[in-house]
Parts: structure tokens; C-alpha cells; sequence
């Protein structure tokens, strides 16, 4: 079997990208997709938040509220510590709102793919968390961006964690974390799901017609 070349790659997005691109407006809709067809035909991509990630979940599993975060910036490389010095204070704070440690349990979730319409679209949360007084469970998402979340890129987030939450986590609800803030965002009252869901086809329409004719 020949391997798709870059010019017959399908139209793939994972949910930070595709929400990336719904934050978008007008030509740099097309840049930000081309570029993301780009880094796939490529396969070079790095995650510089891996690290991060892996101590904010420690500290949750282990209930040690915020140790291992206090430590991760002196463990990565250089080049890396200015941006986990950024990221560890709304994160530890975000950490801290949660209520004493023995009170929240780590939660493994799953990814999903997502459809809309033709584009499939990775659903990845980044971990999930159980309330040990009511057994609530909540998907964690990770905004590491140094601007807040638009409303558009959050309830774009939440819209299709929820949507495919019976694979990621049963019955748990949708978070996306501002890190930089410590900030967490739910879904809105009085959202209605198939209004978002409409708006959202339209967008992976758009972005499978830009993605097929991106050079």
C-alpha cells in the first residue's frame, strides 16, 4: 500500500487545533489550516507542556497539592523554565480551588474521534478528576495560551467534549482550565446544543474546503 502523500493527505484535526481555527477570522482561517496540513505531512510535532502535564496529574493522584508542580520548573530544560515558571501559579491556584487534596481522586479518560460531517476531529482531554464527596466527575481540558480562551474556542471545547463524553469519561461534565489564570470554564447556562452543533458543521465544512486546496 502506497502512504498518502502531502498532497493527498485526508482532513484531520485534533480539538485544539480545530478550535484554534474557529477562533479565527477571515485569511487566516486558510494560513492556520495550511499550516496544519503542513506539520501533518511532516510528522514533526513537539509538546513543550508534557512534563507539565505529568506533574499536575501526580499531584492530584498522589494529593501532595502542588508539590510536584513547585519542582517541575527546575527539572525541565532551560529553555523550557520560563514558560512553566508562567504556567505554575494559575495552575497550583486552579489546584488549591478544588478543596483539601484527599477530597479530588485522578480519573482516566479516553480519547474519541469526533465527526462533524466529513472531518474528523481527536477529542483528547487531558485528564480527568473525580469529587470524593459526590462521586462528580469532570474531563479536564488545558488552555496553556498565554491569552484567555474566546468564548468561541471554550464552548467549541466543551460542546464536543460533551458530545462524546459517554467515550471519554461517563457522566462527567466538560472543564476547560485557563492554566495562565487558574481559571475553569463550564458550559454556559442556556446554550443550546444543536445551535452549536450547526455552527460547528458549517466551520469543518469550511475547513475540509480550505484544507483540499492548501498547497
Amino acid at each position: 500500500m502506497t502512504a498518502p502523500t502531502s498532497s493527498t493527505l485526508p482532513p484531520y484535526a485534533t480539538l485544539l487545533g480545530f478550535t484554534r481555527y474557529v477562533d479565527r477570522t477571515g485569511p487566516t482561517k486558510a494560513s492556520f489550516v495550511g499550516g496544519l496540513r503542513k506539520q501533518r505531512a511532516s510528522k514533526h510535532g513537539f509538546n513543550p507542556h508534557g512534563q507539565f502535564v505529568k506533574a499536575l496529574k501526580a499531584d492530584v493522584a498522589f494529593h501532595t497539592g502542588g508539590t510536584h508542580l513547585a519542582q517541575v520548573a527546575d527539572a525541565v530544560k532551560p529553555r523550557w523554565q520560563p514558560l512553566y515558571r508562567a504556567l505554575v501559579p494559575g495552575a497550583t491556584a486552579w489546584l488549591h480551588s478544588l478543596g483539601e487534596p484527599t477530597g479530588v481522586d485522578l480519573a482516566q479518560t479516553r480519547d474519541a474521534l469526533a465527526m462533524l460531517g466529513d472531518l474528523p476531529v481527536k477529542i483528547n482531554p487531558h485528564f480527568g478528576i473525580r469529587h470524593a464527596t459526590d462521586g462528580r466527575a469532570e474531563a479536564i481540558r488545558l488552555h496553556f495560551d498565554e491569552t484567555p480562551p474566546s468564548e468561541e474556542a471554550a464552548l467549541a471545547t466543551l460542546h464536543l467534549m460533551a458530545r462524546h463524553m459517554d467515550a471519554v469519561l461517563p457522566h462527567a461534565a466538560p472543564v476547560l482550565i485557563d492554566v495562565r489564570r487558574g481559571v475553569a470554564h463550564r458550559m454556559p447556562d442556556g446554550v443550546k446544543p444543536e445551535q452549536v452543533e450547526q455552527w460547528l458543521a458549517g466551520e469543518a465544512a469550511a475547513f475540509r474546503a480550505i484544507w483540499s486546496t492548501a498547497a
